[in-house]
C-alpha cells in the first residue's frame, strides 16, 4: 500500500524508516543535568573491567559493544568527580524516568528516554543487566556513587541509568540539533 504525497498520482514512494547512523558516537547531551560533551572510545583492562575516560570532563562509549542506535545496550561511562571537583557525570543519579538523553552518531541525533536507574555495590555490579542482550536499541550510563573508600581510593558503588530509544521520528539530522 503506497502512501499519498501531494502532487503524487502514480507509483508514489512509501515512507521509509530512518537509516541507522554509521560510525562511532561522537557526543552526548543530557539537558536535565547539564551534560554536553564529546565522547571518547573506551576499552577493557586485563581483568575485563571498563577503563574510564582519562579526562574527567569527557564521557566515553564502550567500543566493544553496540553503538547507540544499534540493537543492544550501548554503554556510556564518565567520572563522578575528581580532586578538583565535580566531573562530567556528577549529577547522573538525578535522572528520572522520562528524562531525555541525546547522542550524536553519523551526523544524526538519536534520542533516548530514561526508564530507570539503580545504585549498586561495585562487587555486585549487574553485568547482565548492563551488558546483556536487549530486543532494541538501549543506552546505559554508568558512573561511580555511594561512599568513597579512602583506603582503596575508589567509590564503593556504581550508578547505572537505563534508557530506551524514542520513536524513529526522533532521529534528526545533526543540523537540526540546535
Amino acid at each position: 500500500m503506497a502512501s499519498w504525497y501531494p502532487g503524487c498520482t502514480d507509483a508514489c514512494p512509501s515512507v521509509a524508516a530512518a537509516p541507522v547512523p554509521q560510525g562511532p558516537p561522537t557526543r552526548v547531551r543530557v539537558n536535565r543535568i547539564g551534560v554536553d560533551t564529546a565522547l571518547t572510545v573506551l576499552g577493557l583492562d586485563r581483568a575485563g573491567a571498563l577503563i574510564p575516560p582519562s579526562d574527567f570532563d569527557v564521557a566515553g562509549w564502550y567500543g566493544g559493544g553496540p553503538a547507540p542506535g544499534d540493537v543492544g545496550p550501548a554503554v556510556l561511562a564518565g567520572h563522578l568527580d575528581s580532586r578538583r571537583g565535580p566531573a562530567v557525570f556528577a549529577r547522573l543519579g538525578e535522572l528520572r524516568p522520562g528524562d531525555r538523553v541525546e547522542v550524536w552518531r553519523g551526523g544524526q541525533r538519536l534520542s533516548f528516554r530514561v526508564t530507570g536507574s539503580l545504585r549498586t555495590r561495585k562487587d555486585r555490579f549487574p553485568t547482565e543487566a548492563v551488558y546483556g542482550p536487549t530486543p532494541g536499541a538501549e543506552l546505559r550510563l554508568v558512573t561511580c556513587g555511594g561512599d568513597f573508600d579512602r583506603r582503596s581510593g575508589h567509590y564503593r558503588d556504581n550508578v547505572v541509568v537505563f534508557a530506551v530509544t524514542e520513536a524513529a521520528s526522533a532521529v534528526l539530522p545533526e543540523s537540526a540539533a540546535g
